[in-house]
């Protein structure tokens, strides 16, 4: 069916607002950009934003990644067992940190999940207190323990640990959320307590997206343990820090390599262990 043009001109005029936004809407939407225009200004004019900055940052950017080329390639039994207990230890930090953080949030993560806890005032407390946690920067945890505990890595290990008690417990709580009620309906109708229904209705439900969610975040930890290691929590990041204090930047850039490597083979390893779990769960199910 084909509208003639005398018909669209008479829905116009009976629906102008299905064709063309009303001068309030077009008058807010100008404002809107008006206003991000300003701040976006702003913002470039606060933060010395010029063209002359930016090509001669560039510049020296340049000259930066050409100190890098060739990469170091250490020779010495000693320097190789220098970088490779910094790559252990940052590995250790990331893994003792995301363990830590899901053993204490796992528990937590009930309490938060509003299927599970029908308290709201205990639910709402419990969602806001991973809302703080989750408002302190990992960094910013590790200068706190390395004031307490001194420099290494049992201040990495820490600041992960805490900071993933925040972020795993919110995560695994909408996890909890978002699952079927039909099993544990099930349970309890054929005669299961509350804990049994938890265990054989939901738990199955929700293990592959736990699992998903905890690798996740081991993989962002390794990366995070890095930058700890830079500001004394032991690991790589010192070591990268010292060669670029230093002036090193062949070293540096090869150990920049080295941690890439070892982020890809976590996230490599990380799919296996995606495929192999979670396939087997989705196949019982």
């Amino acid at each position: 069916m084909s509208l003639s043009d005398s018909d669209i001109a008479d829905m116009k005029a009976r629906m102008p607002l299905a064709f063309r936004a009303s001068p309030a809407q077009r008058l807010r939407r100008t404002l809107l950009w008006a206003a991000l225009a300003g701040l976006t200004a702003w913002c470039l004019y606060a933060f010395d934003f010029s063209p002359a900055r930016i090509w001669n940052g560039l510049a020296r950017l340049g000259n930066v990644l050409s100190f890098m080329f060739p990469p170091h390639v250490w020779t010495d039994a000693r320097s190789w067992q220098e970088i490779a207990k910094g790559l252990g230890e940052t590995l250790s930090m990331a893994f003792l940190g995301t363990v830590l953080g899901a053993l204490v949030a796992f528990p937590l993560s009930f309490l938060g999940a509003k299927n599970i806890n029908r308290l709201p005032f205990l639910r709402f407390t419990l969602r806001r207190g991973f809302d703080m946690i989750r408002a302190l920067e990992t960094l910013i945890l590790a200068l706190v323990f390395i004031r307490a505990f001194g420099l290494g890595p049992l201040a990495g290990v820490l600041a992960i640990a805490v900071g993933e008690v925040g972020v795993l417990a919110k995560l695994y709580a909408e996890a909890i959320e978002n699952s079927s009620n039909r099993p544990i309906e099930g349970v309890v109708a054929a005669g299961g307590s509350r804990p049994q229904a938890i265990r054989i209705g939901l738990l199955p439900q929700v293990w592959p997206v736990l699992l998903s969610i905890t690798l996740y975040n081991f993989e962002s930890n390794v990366r995070s343990g890095t930058i700890l290691g830079i500001v004394g929590a032991g690991g790589i990041g010192f070591l990268l820090s010292d060669r670029i204090g230093a002036y090193r930047w062949d070293e540096a850039w090869s150990i920049i390599f080295l941690i890439i490597a070892m982020v890809y083979l976590i996230d490599w390893l990380s799919g296996l262990i995606r495929a192999r779990f979670i396939g087997r769960w989705e196949g019982v199910r």
